[in-house]
C-alpha cells in the first residue's frame, strides 16, 4: 500500500455530506481504508448516531495510543453565499475548501494517514486506537460517550489520547489544548401578573426582578483565574418578554446566561450559587423566579507532562513553532475522554471553522500528518 495522501483523503471526506447526525459515507470510507491496513474495525451505532472504533495491535497492550475525532459537520448555512460547492472538496490556490475542511475532517484524515503509514513501515509493539464519532457537532449524547461505553464493555482502553480538533488561532503550531473550561447554561423565568401599565399597582411586573437578577449575576466576579485557566466568565445571552404592547405589563419574562468556568468551580457549586441568587432576588422583589440549569461539561486539565511535551516536541520539529499549552475556547469531546485517560488536543488553524467557504491550507494538512507521525514514532520509541 503506497503512503496515504492526507490531502486527498480530506477531500474525499469533505465529499461525504455528513451533516450531524447523517453519516454521509464518511465512516464507511474510513472503515474500508483502515480495515485494508489491518485495523480491526467496529461500528458503534447508538440512537441513530454512527461511530467508528478501530484498533491496530493487541487489545490490552500496555502502550496504546488513542486518537479521537469526528466526521460530522455543521450545516452549510446560506448555500448561495458559498463560492464553491461546500461538499466538493475543491482545491484553489493552495487551499482546500468545503464544510469540515477545518473542523475537522482534515485532522481525522491526517491521523488516519499517519497511523496507516506508521503501522505499515514500523509496526509498534503496542496498539493504536481510533475513536471517530458522528455526533460531536450535535448533542454529543451518543458519539464519543457511546464509544467510551463500548470500550469499557469490550475491555478496550487507551493509555493516552490525542484529540485532533483545530487548536491554533492564527498560525500553524502555535497552540495545543491541555484542558477546557466547563460550560453551563441557566434559563430563568420570572413570573408576575399581567396588567395595564397605567395601573401598575394592579399587576406584578416580573421585569424589574429579572433585570435585578441579571445585573447581580453579571456584576459578580467569579474568580481571578488559576494556574492553567483564565478567569471564569458569565454572559447574559438573552432577556425576553415576547411583549409587543407598550401599555401592557407582561406576566412572564425570561432570561438566559452562559457560564464558562475554570477549575475553581464545578457545575454543582455554580448551580448552588445561582439558586442562592434567585432566592435572594425573589424574596427582595416578591416575584417568583424559576431556574433550569444545564451543565454541558466540567472543567478539566491534563497537567503539563510527558504527553504534552511529546506533542510540543513534534510540533516544533515540523513547524519551528513552540505551541502554547492553553485551556481557552469552547468545549470539545476531550471533556469525555479525560475520564478515561490523559488527553491533549492539537490540530490545525481554526479561523474558518463553521464559516461560509470553510477552508484549510493544503500545506497545513501535510504538516499535520507529519506532526502526528512524529508523535506516534516518539510514543512507541
Amino acid at each position: 500500500m503506497p503512503p496515504i495522501d492526507a490531502v486527498s483523503l480530506t477531500a474525499e471526506l469533505i465529499r461525504c455530506p455528513s451533516v450531524t447526525p447523517v453519516e454521509g459515507g464518511a465512516l464507511v470510507l474510513l472503515e474500508t481504508l483502515l480495515s485494508e491496513a489491518g485495523f480491526e474495525c467496529t461500528r458503534v451505532d447508538r440512537a441513530g448516531v454512527s461511530n467508528l472504533f478501530a484498533r491496530w495491535g493487541r487489545r490490552g497492550a500496555n502502550q496504546t495510543f488513542g486518537f479521537n475525532g469526528h466526521t460530522d459537520v455543521v450545516p452549510v448555512g446560506d448555500l448561495a453565499a458559498w463560492t464553491v460547492d461546500p461538499f466538493g472538496g475543491e482545491i484553489r490556490d493552495g487551499w482546500l475548501f468545503g464544510r469540515g475542511a477545518t473542523d475537522m475532517k482534515s485532522g481525522v484524515a491526517a491521523f488516519v494517514a499517519a497511523a496507516i503509514d506508521f503501522v505499515k513501515t514500523t509496526p509498534p509493539s503496542g496498539a493504536i486506537i481510533l475513536t471517530i464519532t458522528g455526533d460531536e457537532e450535535g448533542d454529543a449524547l451518543d458519539g464519543t460517550t457511546a464509544l467510551l461505553d463500548y470500550m469499557q464493555q469490550a475491555g478496550e482502553a487507551m493509555s493516552v489520547c490525542l484529540v485532533g480538533e483545530p487548536t491554533c488561532p492564527d498560525t500553524m503550531g502555535e497552540m495545543m489544548k491541555i484542558g477546557r473550561r466547563g460550560s453551563m447554561t441557566a434559563f430563568f423565568t420570572a413570573k408576575g401578573v399581567q396588567g395595564h401599565s397605567a395601573y401598575p399597582h394592579r399587576a406584578k411586573n416580573p421585569l424589574p426582578a429579572l433585570a435585578r437578577l441579571m445585573d447581580r449575576l453579571a456584576s459578580h466576579e467569579l474568580d481571578a483565574g488559576t494556574d492553567h485557566f483564565d478567569a471564569s466568565t458569565l454572559a447574559i445571552t438573552t432577556i425576553d418578554t415576547g411583549n409587543p404592547a407598550n401599555n401592557v405589563i407582561p406576566a412572564v419574562c425570561k432570561g438566559t446566561v452562559n457560564i464558562r468556568f475554570n477549575d475553581t468551580h464545578s457545575g454543582e457549586s455554580l448551580s448552588a450559587w445561582l439558586h442562592q441568587e434567585v432566592a435572594k432576588v425573589s424574596e427582595e422583589m416578591n416575584v417568583e423566579i424559576d431556574v433550569v440549569i444545564k451543565v454541558s461539561g466540567e472543567s478539566f486539565v491534563t497537567p503539563p507532562g510527558e504527553l504534552s511535551a511529546m506533542i510540543s516536541k513534534a510540533v516544533t520539529a515540523v513547524t519551528g513553532v513552540v505551541p502554547v499549552a492553553s485551556t481557552t475556547g469552547g468545549t470539545s469531546d476531550a471533556r469525555f475522554v479525560k475520564n478515561h485517560c490523559p488527553v491533549v488536543e492539537f490540530g490545525l488553524v481554526g479561523k474558518t471553522m463553521h464559516q461560509v467557504d470553510e477552508r484549510v491550507e493544503v500545506a497545513h494538512i501535510e504538516q499535520l500528518k507529519s506532526i502526528y507521525a512524529r508523535i506516534l514514532s516518539e510514543y512507541f520509541q
